[in-house]
């Protein structure tokens, strides 16, 4: 009979005992708590979309070494430009039977001026050589370019005698745009530009040629953590101002333009990441009229520039 402790099986034998007794300790009300939201696809260890997105990855680490060699500027204005903003060149491409106008002497001229090999190829080469950029006969080969570190800018700017005026870009990926900033910068009295080492674009052909030059005479510096390098410009008494659409100031209630700053803008898309956004200091918006949704990363960037400098010459300060 049940219970009955001569009959085997009805008591367990010392030692024996399977699982809690006393109750579970907790465990089964912790097994009904939630685990938080499902994290994305490519961020689950083994998942195909993770492998994808690591392979992905790897292709633009290997594009960016291979970019990482000689590049040319292609076009007959870029390239006399480029020579006359003295970027440094190793060689000079004509291509063979080339119809020969002003800006084909000129830039044949300044390159014999400055030492730098002319080197007549057929067109075909030259196109390869451009990968396929309208090069008008012309290419100017530029060296890897030489960025600078990001304590260099500071030092720049602070021994110009002005308040330091710095821009950072946070993912501008379009080189066209880099360039376009980079030239702004130059135009509107900043005195460096910091460009994260992940995802952003680097001064390329295309970026010297919308640059017109000028990156030969800003210094360029790349960030290993473009958060952690603002936050220490902020340790350095640089306030950090974000461009953004929906900013906590709008650009004529800017009154931290005569500081010592550092202006961030966004990527062509999405804008400041999060992280960026929250160690920025203050996020400007640009007053536009109705029914235009948003501008250029570089047209709102040269907008912003242009009214810093306004105020810093209203107040004296360059």
């Amino acid at each position: 009979m049940a219970g009955n402790s001569r009959r085997q099986g009805a008591i367990r034998k010392p030692g024996t005992k399977k699982g809690a007794v006393g109750g579970s300790g907790g465990q089964k009300s912790k097994g009904l708590e939630g685990k938080g939201p499902t994290p994305k696809a490519e961020m689950r260890p083994g998942h195909p979309a993770q492998r994808r997105a690591q392979a992905k990855a790897r292709a633009e680490r290997k594009r960016e070494q291979k970019t990482q060699g000689p590049d040319l500027i292609a076009g007959r204005n870029p390239v006399v430009e480029a020579l006359r903003a003295d970027v440094p060149a190793d060689a000079l491409y004509v291509a063979i039977g080339i119809e020969a106008d002003d800006r084909v002497t000129d830039a044949v001229r300044i390159a014999a001026d400055k030492g730098i090999s002319i080197l007549e190829v057929p067109r075909d080469e030259l196109d390869r050589k451009t990968r396929g950029a309208v090069h008008q006969g012309l290419g100017l080969q530029v060296p890897p370019f030489s960025y600078a570190d990001p304590a260099d800018l500071l030092r720049t700017a602070r021994d110009s005698g002005e308040p330091p005026l710095l821009v950072a870009l946070d993912g501008v990926t379009d080189p066209r745009n880099l360039g376009a900033v980079i030239r702004s910068a130059a135009a509107f009295g900043a005195h460096g530009v910091l460009l994260p080492s992940r995802r952003s674009a680097g001064i390329t052909a295309v970026a010297w040629r919308t640059s017109a030059g000028t990156a030969a005479k800003l210094p360029v510096a790349v960030a290993t953590n473009l958060t952690r390098q603002l936050l220490a410009y902020a340790k350095e008494g640089l306030m950090i101002v974000g461009l953004d659409a929906d900013g906590s100031v709008d650009i004529d209630s800017l009154d931290l333009a005569t500081d010592p700053l550092v202006v961030v803008v966004g990527s062509e898309g999405r804008g400041l990441s999060r992280l960026i956004r929250e160690t920025c200091d203050a996020t400007v918006s640009i007053p536009m009229a109705a029914g235009v949704e948003s501008l250029n990363a570089s047209v709102a960037a040269g907008v912003l520039l242009a009214e810093v400098a306004r105020k810093r010459r209203a107040a004296g300060r360059i």
